[in-house]
C-alpha cells in the first residue's frame, strides 16, 4: 500500500526533523500492541470473521505508517499465537494468508523506508511457502536501521521462555557455559525479543485487559495502556492517544516504589 498524501517516511532524517519540531517527544520508544477485537468488530457488522481479520491488516498498516511520526522507533505486534493453532481450520487458513498478502503488498514499501522487519516465535510447523515469506522480509530489510517492526507470528510467551531456557541447557551441558554464569541478562539474551529489548509500553485494544501470553518477561516494568476500539477501527489517531497517556505517568522501576513503601510503612 502506497503511504497517504503528506506521510513521512520512516528515516532517521525524518525521526530527527520530528524531534526538532517538538522537544517533548520521544526520542526513541518501543511500544507492543495485542491487536484485538477483530472477531467482534466482524460480528458486530453481520460479517464474517475472516474479513475482521482482512480489516485488521489495514489497521496494521495504518497503524504501522504512522508510528514514527510520535516517536516510535520500535513496534512489536501481536499477530498469530500458539495458541490461535485451536481455532478453526478455516480462520487459521485465512490467518495465514493474510500474513501472505501484507508482506506480498507492503515489503517492498516497508524495505524503501528504512522499516527492519523480525518475526518473533517459533518457526516449526509452518507451511514452507509461509518460512520463505518470513525468511525473505527479515533478510530484505536486515539492512534498515531506523525502525524495527517485529511481528510475533506462532509466538506464546512462555513458549519462548521455554525455548531460551533450553538453549541455555545445551550450551551448560555441552560445558559451552558455566551455570553460575547464568543472570538475567543473559536469559533475555536468548529470548526471541531480545533485539528489541522490553517495550515501554504495552497497548491492548477491544477493551479487555490481559497480557493473554504476550512478552512476560519483557514486561515488568512496561507501562499498560488498554483502549476500547476495536482493533480494525485502530489507526494512528488512536495510537497517539494512548502515547499521551503514556508520557503522562511516571515510571519508577521499582526503586522509587520501594522507597514510598519505607515511607508510609
Amino acid at each position: 500500500m502506497s503511504p497517504p498524501a503528506g506521510a513521512k517516511s520512516l528515516t532517521k532524517s525524518g525521526a530527527a526533523d520530528r524531534a526538532g519540531a517538538d522537544a517533548s517527544l520521544p526520542t526513541s520508544l518501543h511500544v507492543a500492541i495485542i491487536m484485538d477485537g477483530n472477531g467482534r468488530w466482524a460480528k458486530a457488522r453481520g460479517l464474517p470473521r475472516t474479513l475482521g481479520h482482512r480489516s485488521g491488516v489495514n489497521a496494521l498498516k495504518r497503524t504501522v505508517e504512522g508510528a514514527a511520526d510520535l516517536g516510535i522507533d520500535r513496534l512489536t505486534v501481536f499477530g498469530f499465537s500458539t495458541e490461535n493453532w485451536r481455532r478453526p481450520a478455516k480462520e487459521v487458513s485465512e490467518l495465514m494468508n493474510l500474513l501472505r498478502a501484507y508482506f506480498e503488498s507492503d515489503l517492498a514499501r516497508l524495505e524503501a523506508e528504512g522499516v527492519r522487519v523480525r518475526i518473533l516465535g517459533r518457526r516449526t510447523g509452518l507451511a514452507p511457502d509461509i518460512l520463505n515469506i518470513i525468511e525473505q522480509a527479515e533478510q530484505r530489510t536486515a539492512h534498515n536501521h531506523q525502525f524495527l517492526l517485529q511481528v510475533a507470528f506462532n509466538y506464546g510467551s512462555q513458549a519462548d521462555i521455554v525455548d531460551a531456557a533450553q538453549s541455555l541447557a545445551r550450551d551448560v551441558q555441552a560445558g559451552r557455559l558455566d551455570p553460575a554464569a547464568i543472570d538475567e541478562a543473559m536469559f533475555e539474551s536468548r529470548l526471541s525479543t531480545a533485539e528489541g529489548g522490553p517495550p515501554d509500553l504495552i497497548i491492548r485494544t477491544s477493551g479487555e485487559r490481559r497480557l493473554s501470553n504476550f512478552l512476560l518477561w519483557e514486561t515488568a516494568y512496561t507501562e499498560l495502556v488498554f483502549q476500547d476500539v476495536l482493533w480494525p477501527d485502530y489507526g494512528p489517531a488512536h495510537l497517539a492517544a494512548a502515547i499521551e497517556e503514556f508520557r503522562g505517568r511516571e515510571r519508577r522501576f521499582g526503586g522509587a516504589d520501594v522507597d514510598d513503601v519505607l515511607a508510609t510503612g
